[in-house]
This record gives structure tokens, C-alpha cells and sequence, in this order.
């Protein structure tokens, strides 16, 4: 019941992942025991006290590498930054000038088109995953949002 609790989590119906549950007491009856009310225990259990764990929604961040010519530099780091992406760094690199940066995997949706705009078609760019770190609050609440209005609720 803990485990299908997890997986259907507690913030905006993401998995919880990272916890650690102890069953201090119980007991089992031959008549009265059975996998379903054992299951029906762990997700009550788990409703209970999962919301007083302080929960927070992971976000997923990607390496990300462009290469742009120095002219238009500015405008592809300012896009960046615009994505809450963080510039690690900047290298020339042949005719073009290589920008490392670490933003949110969700900023970059249309960024094809984007950079292929700012750079005139003379850009390009890789990501990679980087890892995970915790949503911003403004984020999550719209990720939580978003999640009750699929939901109908």
C-alpha cells in the first residue's frame, strides 16, 4: 500500500522517491488479516503522513552547450538567463563561440526555434541530463495547479 501510494505521490501526482518507512507495531489475526486490509493500512498510513514530510516537486535540469557567433552572443545569453538557465561559462571555439549553461529541462521547449531566430540559422546546441534539483516555489504551485485541473478537481 506505501509503495502505490508513493508512485501515485503527494505533490501534483509525481512519484515520491528518497523515504524511509519504520513499522514500529502490529499484530495479525487469522481471521481478520489479509494482504487487502494490510494494503488498505499502508496507504492510510501513508496519506497521513506524507503531507507532514514537507514534500517538494524535483525539477529535471540538462547540460546544455550552444555554439553562436560572437555578434549575437549577447541575445543567446540573455535567452538563456530568460529560461532561468545558469552561464557556467563561454570559450571560442573555431568561427563560433561555445556558451555553457544548466537550466530547466522545461525551458527548453521550442528552443530549436529560438536559437535558429536569435542566431539567424547559424547556431546550434546539445543537452544532456544533469540532474535534478527542487522546483521553484512559483513552479511547483502551477505544476500542482495544472495537475488538480486534469484531475477535475
Amino acid at each position: 500500500g506505501i509503495q502505490e501510494s508513493a508512485e501515485r505521490g503527494v505533490v501534483a501526482g509525481y512519484p515520491v522517491v528518497d523515504f524511509k518507512v519504520e513499522c514500529y507495531d502490529g499484530s495479525y489475526h487469522d481471521v481478520d488479516s489479509n494482504e487487502m486490509s494490510f494494503k488498505m493500512a499502508g496507504i492510510l498510513a501513508f496519506r497521513t503522513v506524507a503531507p507532514n514530510a514537507r514534500p517538494v516537486l524535483l525539477e529535471p535540469l540538462a547540460d546544455l552547450e550552444v555554439w553562436a557567433p560572437e555578434d549575437v552572443l549577447g541575445d543567446v545569453m540573455g535567452d538563456l538567463s530568460a529560461r532561468r538557465g545558469h552561464i557556467l561559462g563561454t570559450a571560442l571555439d573555431g568561427r563560433l563561440t561555445k556558451v555553457q549553461a544548466v537550466l530547466p529541462e522545461s525551458e527548453l521547449y521550442r528552443y530549436t526555434t529560438t536559437l535558429y531566430s536569435i542566431t539567424h540559422g547559424r547556431g546550434t546546441f546539445r543537452h544532456s541530463f544533469h540532474g535534478y534539483v527542487e522546483a521553484p516555489p512559483d513552479v511547483a504551485a502551477r505544476v500542482a495547479e495544472e495537475h488538480k485541473e486534469e484531475q477535475g478537481q
